[in-house]
């Protein structure tokens, strides 16, 4: 985890889909360069009241699933704190709160990574000027990651059946030689 400063201040990310506040499952795939998170969405059945359980899970779900694919990805982290945890997030007295999706604006974590980078001969400090710091939290998990930019897909579950797509779009620059999201 990284330590903060005054610096750090919280944006919501008010067009990115709602993850499931119950059962997220989120996945994550990574290369060096790009990663993709998947994660169940906030979806009620037409017809389901309410007042049942509904069990998801990660191989028969046919849920709506969000397909997340994070360029220039120059760190990410996947893990705690949980939303039972969720005090103990350097952010979460600056507006931080669970089941949400978040910019850093003047991340503490960007600005140690470029801190890191200094002693590089050929240092640029303006690439890292051009990241963002993001946080999705989840029900169980928190995932945040430092990258260039985002794009965002809709799709269907189950989210384990998408695994091979989430690696397609690692490789998709590659393949392709372009950054279309398709």
């Amino acid at each position: 985890m990284y330590e903060i400063d005054d610096k750090d201040k919280v944006v919501p990310l008010k067009d990115v889909p709602q993850s499931s506040v119950g059962a997220p499952l989120p996945l994550v795939v990574a290369d060096e360069d790009q990663v993709v998170l998947a994660y169940y969405l906030q979806a009620k059945r037409p017809g389901w009241d309410g007042r049942s359980v509904r069990i998801v899970d990660p191989l028969t779900s046919e849920e709506p699933v969000a397909l997340v694919r994070f360029n220039s990805c120059s760190a990410h982290m996947f893990g705690p704190p949980n939303d039972e945890a969720f005090a103990g997030h350097p952010l979460a007295g600056r507006g931080l709160h669970p089941y949400g999706v978040f910019q850093i604006d003047n991340s503490s974590w960007i600005r140690k990574l470029e801190r890191m980078n200094s002693v590089h001969s050929q240092h640029n400090p303006e690439r890292f000027w051009k990241l963002q710091h993001l946080i999705f939290l989840f029900h169980d998990s928190t995932f945040e990651c430092v990258c260039r930019d985002f794009e965002i897909r809709r799709t269907q579950g189950p989210i384990v059946c998408l695994i091979a797509e989430m690696v397609r779009l690692l490789a998709r620059d590659a393949e392709t030689g372009g950054s279309s999201f398709s």
